[in-house]
């Protein structure tokens, strides 16, 4: 009774966290992935980008490119607007303005299953095919599969010129040359100077740096095992050593057509191409 009381209470003065219940905004701008797919690092980049004047580190990027599923309703309205919002969630016709990272579902599988060893919700015995298995059914998170999550996006907003569809693996190349894009959809002049100080101020080193100072006061890593670290290598392709063939072909065999259609090389098997629907063998073409 008493802790219905509270929740009732929260949910009067709009403490209670917003989740899929926000008040979505007509200026609202939505970073969205895939969980372990680059949001973190993407946040950092637009926070350094779009707020100069303010220190973005662990202690303050879920003020400045909030997260509405850890935020409360009353925090999110207090913001000032034009806000940026982070998501996982699939997707929503209420966010229209939207910048979308997709990463190597491979190399997510991996960096997910290292992550939730870190939060202790997998026994490090755990062989890796085994939560691969449920990655690919789905069963790993709130936020559907990845084929599910990513597709619905895609399907939607593809081509929409309000939709902002980057990938992990280019921002690694080039990350100036993504976050220009970035900079130009949000409205910003994309100056080569506040480009690079972004990019620098974003960079892995530094944002492994200020996780070993910062880990118990941010959402993600408090209370998980700080002998894994959030920021990992910051590489693409570590599938192709950490991951069994096994896995790399169940993961290939689901997604084949959507990996096609991002531009990810299949190497388990390369399906027939009349299995691979017309509109993915085009875009993978001429994207």
């Amino acid at each position: 009774m008493i802790s219905q009381l509270k929740y009732l209470a929260k949910f009067v003065l709009g403490l209670d966290r917003a989740e899929r219940n926000l008040t979505v905004f007509p200026d609202d701008t939505f970073v969205v992935s895939y969980p372990k797919s680059g949001n973190t690092w993407t946040r950092f980049l637009i926070a350094n980008l779009a707020y100069p004047k303010e220190k973005v580190d662990f202690t303050t990027i879920n003020r400045l490119i909030a997260d509405p599923a850890l935020a409360s309703k009353r925090f999110l309205k207090s913001l000032p607007r034009p806000r940026i919002l982070k998501s996982h969630e699939p997707f929503d016709p209420r966010y229209k303005h939207v910048v979308f990272i997709v990463r190597d579902p491979r190399d997510v599988a991996l960096s997910e299953y290292h992550f939730e060893v870190k939060r202790k919700h997998v026994d490090e015995a755990t062989p890796i095919d085994h939560y691969v298995s449920r990655f690919v059914g789905g069963e790993t998170g709130p936020y559907g599969s990845w084929g599910e999550n990513v597709g619905s996006w895609v399907a939607a907003r593809q081509n929409n010129p309000r939709f902002l569809l980057l990938r992990y693996e280019d921002m690694l190349e080039a990350p100036e040359r993504e976050l220009a894009k970035v900079a130009i959809f949000l409205g910003f002049e994309p100056d080569p100077q506040r480009l690079a100080h972004a990019v620098d101020e974003s960079s892995a080193d530094r944002m492994r740096k200020l996780e070993q100072a910062q880990a118990d006061h941010w959402s993600a890593t408090k209370n998980t095992r700080k002998d894994i670290p959030f920021v990992r290598a910051a590489k693409s392709g570590g599938w192709k050593t950490g991951m069994p063939p096994s896995s790399v072909a169940l993961i290939e065999s689901a997604w084949a057509p959507l990996m096609t259609l991002l531009g990810y090389k299949l190497s388990a098997r390369s399906p027939d191409e009349t299995s691979v629907p017309g509109w993915a063998r085009v875009e993978a073409r001429t994207g």
